[in-house]
Order: C-alpha cells, then structure tokens, then sequence
C-alpha cells in the first residue's frame, strides 16, 4: 500500500514515486507567502503615509525619492554619473 492510500495529505505524482508533497507543507509555504504579500501591502501604505507627510510638510517628494535612491547606490557609481552628466551637458552647451 502506498503513502497515498495510508496518509490522504501525501499527493504523489504518478511519473515518479520520489517526488511527494505533504498538503500540509504545501499549505504552510502559500500561508507563509500570502502572510510576506500582506506584509509588503502595508509596508507600502506606511510608505505612502510617510511621503503624504513629508509632502504635506513641504518637501519635495519626487527629490526625497531620489535622494532615497542615491543612498542606496555606491558613492563612486555616484560620482561617475555625476561626472558624465556634466560632460554631456557641457557638450550640449548646458
């Protein structure tokens, strides 16, 4: 008798008897995502919240974002943008 018959949360594939899921593991792991997927949901409602008041305050939420950005890259990636974006606006007379 198989794992199938002697346990009903056990699901085989029928192309091969090594590849098993336990229901209950397979429940636990989409449980898992969709508690992260409610997480992130209100992650970004604090965020949205947090940039409303800082707009409400009157700063400039397109440049707090960049600035926001900016802290997450490498100052020297930084730095050579920096310096290109000068170059080419040099170029154009900027």
């Amino acid at each position: 008798m198989s794992d199938t018959a002697t346990n009903p949360d056990v699901i085989e594939d029928a192309g091969d008897a090594t590849y098993r899921v336990t229901a209950n593991e397979l429940r636990q792991f989409v449980e898992r995502i969709e508690r992260l997927d409610a997480e992130k949901k209100d992650l970004a409602e604090q965020q949205k919240e947090v940039m409303a008041e800082a707009k409400a305050r009157g700063y400039d939420t397109k440049v707090l974002r960049k600035v926001i950005a900016l802290r997450k890259r490498d100052k020297d990636d930084i730095a050579e943008e920096e310096a290109v974006l000068e170059m080419y606006k040099e170029a154009l007379g900027m």
